[in-house]
């Protein structure tokens, strides 16, 4: 669903919502239409609708949750790179920052912030995204600066590293319990791309079989809720 709004003061900066729950949704378009400068100009639950509408609004920034229904955050950032090139986002996420963080700004991203963080972080971070700058937690950019000069991370952490975007989206949606068919319709991919993106996964982490590529998947979704 799309929600639109008229923009009642021109010079206000305007934020594109997309997260799959209309709670969360509600709640960071109640607190953005609070500050003097920020307005939210419209909503979308997955990435369809969120670029449909924003090929229209063109709002000055997006503020996107890396779960979405159907494709992921990290599609969204992709697409639009292509699309609106010019246009910042900013990934609001409950996941690990520690793996998506990385990703998203791969894709594209220009800054990522926690869910749990305070509400007031949220609009630090989209104003400092808005004036050209890169917005990471000070935990996530030591640690990628870390990695920039050679640190390294543990094997539990490589291995997911080594999964590319989709691959990875796969694996998580695997944890969720989702067999090769939901998971081929919630993607809108073929069975047949599924089967590959899970052999890959399973090469990749060294996983013997199907049953073992479950279980990895379900315990690393449980560390990640719990971190």
């Amino acid at each position: 669903m799309v929600a639109e709004r008229k923009l009642s003061v021109k010079s206000k900066r305007t934020v594109f919502v997309i997260d799959d729950h209309p709670i969360v949704r509600d709640g960071l378009t109640q607190l953005i239409n609070r500050e003097p400068d920020l307005t939210v100009c419209g909503t979308a639950e997955d990435i369809y609708e969120a670029l449909k509408a924003m090929q229209t609004l063109k709002p000055d920034i997006a503020l996107a949750d890396i779960s979405l229904k159907g494709a992921d955050g990290i599609e969204l950032i992709k697409n639009l790179k292509i699309r609106m090139p010019a246009l910042p986002v900013l990934v609001l996420s409950i996941h690990d920052e520690s793996i998506y963080a990385p990703r998203a700004l791969r894709a594209g991203a220009r800054g990522f912030i926690m869910k749990q963080e305070a509400t007031e972080n949220v609009l630090l971070a989209l104003r400092r995204v808005l004036s050209g700058e890169i917005y990471l937690s000070k935990r996530m950019a030591n640690k990628m600066l870390q990695q920039f000069v050679g640190a390294s991370g543990t094997a539990q952490k490589f291995s997911i590293d080594r999964l590319s975007d989709r691959e990875l989206e796969v694996f998580r949606l695997i944890g969720q319990g989702h067999g090769t068919r939901r998971i081929a319709e919630e993607l809108r991919l073929s069975v047949k791309t599924v089967e590959s993106y899970r052999e890959h996964i399973k090469e990749k982490m060294t996983l013997s079989d199907a049953s073992e590529l479950v279980q990895h998947a379900i315990q690393w979704l449980q560390r990640e809720k719990s971190t």
